[in-house]
């Protein structure tokens, strides 16, 4: 292409075109002073933050920019340790002795309705030991988890609506079980922007393929494309496979910049004659992001860059590995990493729950706290909010065998939505405790019930907004990721 100015290029307008930009201009001229009238032209700190309309956003030279929130943060980054299927909380971190006393026989409260029959009390097979000055009991499945158990808050009394995966997903991670509505690290990206412009802004790690409901479960929904999360198959070790494309095998870098610079130019015309586009504002983004990775995310997710001694704290096999990604690029300022577990080999054990949760457990619990310790040496851990915890919990009771189920076997546990258990740490949260319990054979939360809205409003809360006030119009409504519901629980603030 020739090197003349891209501003000389015509740009004829197409008869819809110029009906378009004359019948809106002259009902904007009228809007403009209607809303001049009312004080409504005038934008405060809080909706400059968060509240822009999409076109609004799309004026944006750059939408992933450092934004401010409505108040000072407790965190800056997020890390999501989600474990996908379901872990069992009375197996974990909700001990309950009582089943126990019941082993084998009908619990004297009539049992929940869940999605498949279930029967007895079934006792857990793990042992539980108090750790800490907190003396907090954690089972022997985390033991490297509960050294550092006086910097955690955990919830016995998480709850949510259904007992299903594909839902309880959505509402973990979207706030919304049925609804396509964006997900929790596209709400902070939108609201907060991101330290790094040369990586993606939210990035979802997945081992072996997408989980269930897929690309929706990090999706961006109606905010702008920008904002959706970048999936990260962590099965590969090598970053030409973890990345697509992040190499061009034809094109210098130089050669690279002078063909993005024009296709910039060219996309920004367009756009300009069509009074702005979110889609193609995402997509010019993209093209950006795209070259400026291709040397900072080759660094960060080699980590072999890394001393022995770390990657030996850290352990070894997939969940490792990408639990330590994980801290680096969250060390590089992407602002929310989502550490997926149990892709392929799920927390949903239905049977044989003594022998799969061992093994799932032993395959990030070194990780994880080996995390927690190298976010201390490097200072992050004050500035990183850590969860942890699946989409719900597990029955109290045995499943009953059934066709297609389990096998026949009676060793495992159904889903139960009615009481669950998650944990936070970092970030501004107050550790050493437990808030919330559920009844005494932990089916349902009934101390201080905290459901998934609710730990949503807190996490934003910790990242310095409001949760009413974090909304996005569409389509004539403010929406938000707590929906019209949400309360922050203020113990687990520090």
């Amino acid at each position: 292409m020739s090197s003349r100015d891209l501003s000389t290029i015509d740009c004829t307008l197409t008869r819809r075109e110029l009906l378009r930009r004359s019948g809106m201009g002259l009902g904007m001229l009228g809007l403009a002073g209607v809303l001049q009238q009312g004080g409504l032209l005038g934008a405060d700190a809080a909706s400059a933050t968060a509240g822009k309309s999409g076109d609004e956003t799309a004026g944006y030279q750059n939408p992933l920019a450092e934004r401010k929130p409505h108040f000072p943060v407790k965190a800056k980054r997020v890390i999501h340790l989600f474990m996908n299927g379901g872990p069992s909380h009375v197996d974990t971190f909700d001990p309950k002795p009582s089943l126990e006393k019941y082993a084998g026989k009908p619990l004297p409260t009539q049992n929940l309705a869940t999605e498949r029959k279930t029967g007895a009390a079934f006792p857990s097979p793990f042992k539980f030991q108090k750790y800490g000055q907190s003396g907090i009991e954690v089972s022997e499945l985390f033991q490297h988890t509960a050294k550092h158990i006086d910097d955690i808050a955990v919830i016995r009394s998480m709850h949510a609506d259904v007992p299903n995966h594909e839902p309880s997903l959505l509402l973990m991670n979207c706030g919304d079980s049925r609804l396509v509505r964006p997900s929790m690290g596209s709400w902070l990206t939108y609201g907060l922007g991101t330290e790094n412009l040369n990586l993606p802004g939210f990035v979802a790690m997945v081992p072996g393929g997408y989980p269930i409901q897929e690309t929706q479960n990090w999706q961006g929904a109606f905010l702008p494309g920008v904002f959706q999360g970048t999936y990260v198959n962590t099965e590969h070790r090598t970053v030409e496979k973890l990345v697509e494309n992040i190499r061009n095998n034809y094109l210098t870098q130089s050669a690279q910049r002078r063909q993005l610079d024009v296709l910039s130019a060219l996309n920004k015309k367009h756009a300009e004659a069509r009074g702005g586009d979110p889609a193609l504002d995402a997509r010019i983004h993209s093209f950006e992001l795209a070259y400026r990775m291709q040397q900072e995310a080759a660094e960060a997710f080699d980590v072999n860059r890394e001393p022995k001694h770390v990657l030996e704290a850290y352990g070894n096999g997939t969940q490792a590995r990408q639990i330590l990604i994980a801290r680096r690029l969250i060390e590089r300022g992407v602002r929310f990493v989502q550490v997926w577990h149990g892709q392929g080999q799920p927390w949903d054990n239905h049977d044989d729950i003594a022998v799969e949760h061992r093994k799932l457990a032993g395959q990030c619990d070194q990780a994880i706290g080996a995390l927690i310790t190298d976010l201390k040496r490097l200072g992050l851990f004050e500035e990183t909010l850590i969860l942890w915890g699946g989409e719900f919990g597990r029955t109290p009771t045995v499943e009953l065998p059934q066709a297609g189920a389990n096998a026949g076997k009676i060793n495992g546990r159904d889903h139960n939505h009615w009481g669950f258990t998650c944990w936070l740490a970092g970030g501004g949260v107050k550790g050493g405790q437990t808030y919330g319990a559920t009844d005494e054979f932990g089916f349902k939360a009934v101390e201080k019930p905290v459901h998934v809205h609710d730990l949503h409003a807190t996490m934003l809360r910790l990242m310095g907004f409001d949760h009413t006030r974090l909304t996005y119009r569409y389509a004539g409504r403010d929406f938000r990721l707590t929906d019209v519901h949400g309360k922050v629980v203020d113990e687990l603030i520090g």
